[in-house]
């Protein structure tokens, strides 16, 4: 009897996880190699995220940009709020989201574009050079992630590397980790990152 009790409780519990979760995948710069030598050049970052799962339908994005400095959190700004207006709302089981971070002048600029939007254009200052900085996603080597519905996804970091004792530095170090992200200034030493996140509504 506890044996069937604890494989009935395992299959709720997965099914609950699979009812409260969307699949992401990721597409990152252009097709063309031309535009995207450019867009490197110019240090401009597009990447567009794919959602889909039978929950997504009904919900709103809301993306906000955390800026940490010293391994705090300094300030938290609205990128796009989808929950005001019901005509934000995903009318589908699959939807994408398309990002844009120009990094330049001393400044941060960030751009969205979903299938029923465009984002007023953000800006915010660095602390360091632009090269210096890059975007990373939190997928990794995966080709998809599983993201919750009802919390705080975080999608993007804009960080600078990592410096190990021998001058080198890596971005990929940090964003890979297991560390939380809103720990990664504190863990790598970094002293000024931003980091994008996600709530369904």
């Amino acid at each position: 009897m506890k044996v069937k009790f604890i494989t009935a409780f395992a299959f709720l519990a997965n099914f609950t996880f699979a009812q409260n979760t969307i699949k992401m995948t990721s597409n990152y710069g252009s097709k063309d190699s031309e535009i995207q030598t450019l867009i490197d050049f110019e240090n401009i970052y597009i990447e567009q995220l794919n959602f889909e799962g039978a929950n997504l339908k009904g919900k709103s994005y809301q993306i906000r940009l955390e800026e940490y400095v010293n391994g705090k959190l300094t300030k938290s700004s609205m990128l796009f709020d989808g929950s005001e207006s019901d005509y934000f709302k995903i009318a589908s089981e699959k939807d994408s989201l398309k990002f844009f971070f120009k990094l330049s002048d001393g400044r941060l600029k960030i751009f969205l574009c979903g299938n029923k939007f465009r984002s007023k254009k953000s800006y915010f200052k660095l602390a360091d050079d632009a090269d210096k900085y890059a975007l990373k996603n939190f997928l990794g080597n995966k080709n998809e992630i599983q993201i919750e519905t009802d919390k705080k996804n975080f999608i993007f970091a804009i960080i600078t590397p990592t410096i190990h004792k021998d001058g080198s530095g890596s971005y990929c170090e940090v964003a890979q980790s297991d560390e939380k992200p809103e720990n990664l200034g504190m863990k790598f030493k970094i002293p000024h990152y931003f980091l994008i996140t996600l709530i369904f509504k």
